[in-house]
Formats: structure tokens, C-alpha cells, sequence
């Protein structure tokens, strides 16, 4: 049996859909909170259910519309330490479980919102996706190829490293603030406040170098040739992040180049260098280079593929890509816990949720009698 996580003992209720929330509630439910998810059975049929984000949890549906599915949402309320949700700005509110109706009967509550661009400001009601947070924090005009249109990331940049991180910390710095005060309080994520801060660097360039930010053209972004991907004979792909001169010197020493050492930033000749290593790289394939590469203090890297991290010794040996059995006795693929806690590990406990799968087991926990359950789901409070 699985050694208790850090956060064994937290419950945690979320009521949010998609990626956002249910990622940062699946890294909570990794680390041991006891985490009930909440969705409406009308949604069900939208396709979006992300069942990879809900392992190591519970799943409940509940119709927070109906005056039954808030009297029970109350009841689990009462004795949660955290709710997290993920709906448009107001919509609590309307729906009778918003932070203030919440704290009157809980004040130790921990209730934390994720939305697009938070709680405040003149974009308080407005839609959007991952694509729009990018664009409107300025990260996205940084992404693709000098002169080309922004390109959009294959992973959700802003849902993840702007909402479902930003509120893992939240939620742990409010449970760290309630330890001392026992008191609880509210959190307002923006998932485009959480991604301004990806720009840090550009902006120390700005100030330090005075370097206007552009797409493929920044410093640490395809400028120079120590910082830079470069196509191989097999169109495969390497990446060269050698910042450091000595790292620098080391590559350009070992495939033939010494001379261009001193040119590492050099911005006269520093097409004149990228040229260079791109005929170099392209000479042989990624395996040779690997090869040769390997093991030198150069800073470079094959570009993996998906499938390659899939395969990699490097993540198998981390357990960051392993399996698990599912409840049909299958085994499925899952990606592992990248915080390495030495005395309470989290861990991957439990096969994700179906949609609404523990609904009547948490239902009977509440004290509702098997007739009570029958009756919710013929009124559709279920």
C-alpha cells in the first residue's frame, strides 16, 4: 500500500471542467487530498470529458440548479478544506455556491476560482481559450518563425502553467496561511496573470541589451547559433542550447569549427555562424550526432518526439511515463508525478474516475437512502 501523500487528510471538492482545474486537482489528488469532482450529467455528452486528469480521484454528478443538488453540494461543502472552480466570472454566484455563501457556514473554506482573466478588470466577461490568454499576455506573438503568422502551441501553455499551476500554489500557500490563522480565504487565478510572467526573461534583455522582444529572433530564441535547432541528414531535429562559452567552445571544438568560438554573440557575423552549423548538423544524422554528442558538455539534445518520450529510458527510470490497470483489468499509459517528495511521496493510487462513477457511493457516505439516490436520479438532481 501506498505510503500516505503530503496532503492526506485535505478535501478537496472541484467543481470545474476541461483542463485547467481538473489538472490542478489531479496534482493535489497525486499528493494524497481526497479530491470529489462535480460535474453536471448534462455535459457529459460535449465530448470533453479529459479522463486522464482524474485518476486518484472521485467523480460525482450533481445538478447545482436544482435546490436538491445545492443541499447536497452543501453537505460536502461543510466539511471540505478546499473548493476549487472553474466557471465564468458570476456564475457561483447565481448558482448559490459562490465563495461568501460558502464561508458563512465554513470560514476555514480555501475557494479558489480559475478563469481567463480573473475576477476583476475589463475583461472580466469575456470567452476565451488557451490561444486567446497567449495572445493577450504577449507570449504568443514569441512563438513560430521570424516573418511567419504566431504558431500555437500543441500544449496548453496557459491552462497549465497559468491556471492549474498558479492555483496548486494558491491553494497551498492558503492551507499553509490557515494553518496559523485557521482561517480560510479566496483565490483569484487568472490564467493570463499567470502566464505574464513567462516574459521575465525577455524583459531582463529589454532592459539590460535593449532588446525589443521578436518572434525567432531574441536572444535565448534562435538569434545566435549557440541557442537554436538545427535539421539533421535524416530531418530529424537537434537543439543546441549551449549559453555558456565554455559549453560553446566545447561544440564548435568537437565538429570542426574552433574558430567560430569567439563569435558565439557576435552580431555582425551571426548569420555567418548559424549557416555554419546548420551545414555541419546536416551532414549527418540524428543518431550519429547523438553519438557523438553524448556524454560532452555541449548542451545539446535530439528533439524527441512523442513517441519517443514514450520509449525513453530517461522518463522510465524517473517514472514519469508508467502504467497502471484500469477497471477492466487493461493496462493504459499515464504520464507520473514530477514532485519527488522524499517522505511523503505522491503516488498513482486509483484508475482514473468514469463520469459520475462514485456518485452513489458518496451519496450513501452523506447519510441518503438507497430510495433518496433512486429518486435524485429520476429528477435528474443526478
Amino acid at each position: 500500500m501506498s505510503e500516505p501523500g503530503a496532503l492526506a487528510g485535505v478535501k478537496v471538492l472541484d467543481l470545474s471542467r476541461l483542463l485547467p482545474g481538473p489538472y490542478c486537482s489531479m496534482i493535489l489528488a497525486d499528493h494524497g487530498a481526497e479530491v470529489i469532482a462535480i460535474e453536471d450529467s448534462r455535459f457529459r455528452a460535449d465530448g470533453l470529458y479529459f479522463n486522464e486528469v482524474n485518476r486518484n480521484k472521485r467523480h460525482m454528478s450533481l445538478n447545482l440548479k436544482s435546490d436538491k443538488g445545492r443541499e447536497i453540494f452543501d453537505r460536502l461543502a461543510a466539511e471540505a478544506d478546499v473548493i476549487l472552480e472553474g466557471f465564468r466570472p458570476g456564475v457561483v454566484k447565481r448558482l448559490g455556491v459562490d465563495y461568501e455563501t460558502v464561508r458563512d457556514h465554513n470560514p476555514g473554506i480555501i475557494y479558489c476560482s480559475i478563469s481567463g482573466y480573473g475576477q476583476t478588470g475589463p475583461k472580466v466577461s469575456e470567452v476565451g481559450h488557451d490561444v486567446n490568454y497567449l495572445s493577450t499576455a504577449g507570449v504568443l506573438d514569441l512563438i513560430g518563425q521570424q516573418n511567419e503568422p504566431p504558431s500555437i502551441p500543441a500544449v496548453q501553455v496557459a491552462d497549465i502553467a497559468g491556471g492549474a499551476m498558479q492555483a496548486v500554489i494558491g491553494i497551498l500557500l492558503a492551507l499553509h496561511a490557515r494553518g496559523r490563522s485557521g482561517v480560510g480565504q479566496y483565490i483569484d487565478i487568472s490564467m493570463t496573470d499567470g502566464i505574464l510572467g513567462l516574459l521575465t526573461l525577455p524583459m531582463f534583455f529589454n532592459r539590460a541589451q535593449g532588446e525589443q522582444p521578436q518572434r525567432s529572433s531574441t536572444t535565448l530564441s534562435h538569434k545566435f547559433a549557440c541557442y537554436n535547432t538545427y535539421r539533421t541528414m535524416d530531418d530529424r531535429y537537434i537543439a543546441v542550447g549551449a549559453v555558456e562559452n565554455r559549453f560553446w567552445k566545447v561544440l564548435c571544438e568537437t565538429v570542426g569549427g574552433p574558430e567560430y568560438v569567439s563569435l558565439q554573440y557576435d552580431l555582425e557575423r551571426r548569420l555567418e555562424v548559424i549557416d555554419w552549423l546548420q551545414a555541419v548538423f546536416a551532414g549527418k544524422t540524428l543518431a550519429e550526432w547523438d553519438n557523438i554528442l553524448s556524454g560532452l558538455d555541449t548542451c545539446c539534445t535530439p528533439v524527441a518526439t512523442f513517441e519517443d518520450v514514450l520509449q525513453s529510458p530517461l522518463f522510465a527510470e524517473r517514472e514519469m511515463v508508467c502504467d497502471y490497470q484500469q477497471a477492466d483489468g487493461s493496462t493504459a499509459r499515464a504520464f507520473g508525478i514530477p514532485v519527488k517528495l522524499s517522505k511523503t511521496p505522491g503516488s498513482l493510487r486509483t484508475a482514473p474516475a468514469s463520469f459520475g462513477e462514485h456518485t452513489k457511493e458518496i451519496l450513501r457516505e452523506l447519510g441518503y437512502t438507497q430510495e433518496q439516490v433512486r429518486e435524485f436520479g429520476e429528477k435528474s438532481i443526478i
